[in-house]
């Protein structure tokens, strides 16, 4: 008997029992769903930072106060804010003057949140930064209209106003942000520019921010001296290593900081890798407990699948007498019952995944981007196949192992 003739058989005991098959898929289904959502959110979770930092350069990193090591505990914690003083302009213009792997270096304030106002429209909890004309290059961020602030606006402290979608819908609903004013405590700021939409990511908003040049926030918020800035962004030179433009910062940091050799660095330096790293480190534990979960679900699903083969090597021991009688061998018998476990299972690996693609683009347009790549869901479907096939051996060793005339006796 050829392949294709026992899938003909195969697909027909299934159909004709079409609710028990349905009935036994459905722990597969349920496990292979829930297996898939899951990945697809941590999926979805790593493509996010992957894309974030692309989006600001790959080759881009911070110069700040403190580092991801210094947040490990409390002790490290209060250890680095009696080591580690705030950043300042004489620090950024030091590396500016001596750096020479380095093509851009920027300062940035972040983020208070706060009020804006334009006539009767309000928006709370709106996200006030503040940052360096420089910026824009280095984060190669996408003005929608307008332009960003220049160098004579932020040396002269001036109040202009580079916002989020969000801030020109609400604020201005009939058009005309730029060149509109907006007021932030009571400070009215004059709009340039307003950048392309980003949406939501994890449910919060991207659009709703409000950047005005550092030396204006410097002024009007309190929470920036104007001689302080609380962190650099730098990029290095095209064709230079990152890891050489760091370890120049590094060395130049020391040295205005007069850190004596031999001990910790009392600033912080965060890269594309450190964060890829800081993710890796959290969520790689996670991510095994949290898809070792709903593997769970598979092995019931599996377990269910052979109980149920098991009943139907039961229900057709006749049949199997006389396909025996006439000359079907072991091989035949174990083949036939192998590739209906299998074949039963994909199925229900099949709309498991079927489930888990609609389910994902659900969180997708509502709370939380997800991916499946195409590679898992080939892995998905074969995983499925080869858990049917493993749960249907017992099974149909069981049937190819019947003698021919017992089972010809049976009711």
């Amino acid at each position: 008997m050829n392949i294709l003739e026992t899938l003909k058989l195969a697909f027909s005991a299934i159909w004709a029992h079409k609710l028990r098959s349905f009935l036994t898929l459905l722990g597969m289904i349920i496990g292979m769903t829930a297996f898939m959502v899951v990945l697809s959110l941590l999926q979805g979770f790593n493509g996010y930072v992957d894309e974030k930092i692309a989006g600001i350069g790959s080759n881009t990193f911070n110069v700040q106060r403190f580092n991801f090591e210094d947040f490990k505990d409390t002790d490290t914690i209060n250890a680095a804010q009696r080591r580690n003083t705030e950043l300042s302009f004489a620090e950024l213009d030091f590396i500016r003057q001596r750096a020479q792997l380095i093509e851009m270096i920027g300062a940035k304030a972040g983020n208070t949140s706060s009020a804006v106002r334009n006539g009767d429209q309000t928006l709370q909890d709106v996200g006030i930064t503040g940052a360096e004309p420089v910026i824009r290059d280095i984060e190669n961020l996408d003005i929608a209209e307008g332009r960003y602030f220049t160098d004579i606006e932020n040396d002269n402290a001036m109040r202009v106003a580079y916002i989020g979608r969000d801030i020109a819908t609400n604020l201005f609903p009939y058009g005309g942000a730029i060149g509109g004013e907006i007021s932030i405590r009571g400070i009215p700021y004059r709009v340039i520019g307003i950048q392309t939409a980003k949406g939501t990511v994890f449910g919060f908003p991207q659009d709703n921010f409000v950047q005005i040049p550092i030396k204006t926030f410097g002024e009007n918020f309190g929470g920036l001296r104007r001689q302080r800035a609380p962190f650099f962004i730098a990029r290095p030179k095209d064709g230079v290593k990152t890891a050489d433009a760091v370890d120049e910062v590094r060395t130049l940091m020391r040295i205005i900081r007069k850190v004596p050799a031999g001990e910790k660095d009392n600033f912080g330096i965060v890269t594309p890798d450190a964060i890829s790293g800081l993710r890796d480190s959290l969520f790689g534990t996670i991510s095994t407990v949290i898809l070792f979960v709903p593997a769970i679900a598979l092995v019931v699903g599996a377990i269910v699948i052979m109980n149920i083969m098991l009943v139907a090597v039961t229900e057709r021991t006749k049949e199997i007498g006389i396909r025996k009688s006439l000359g079907a061998r072991q091989k035949d018998i174990l083949q036939q019952f192998l590739l209906e476990s299998g074949m039963l299972s994909a199925i229900g690996g099949l709309i498991g995944l079927i489930l888990a693609i609609i389910i994902g683009q659900v969180i997708t347009a509502f709370v939380f981007p997800t991916r499946i790549p195409w590679w898992s869901a080939v892995i998905a479907i074969g995983v499925s196949a080869v858990v049917g096939i493993l749960a249907g051996l017992f099974p149909a060793w069981k049937a190819a192992r019947l003698d021919p005339i017992e089972a010809l006796r049976a009711d």
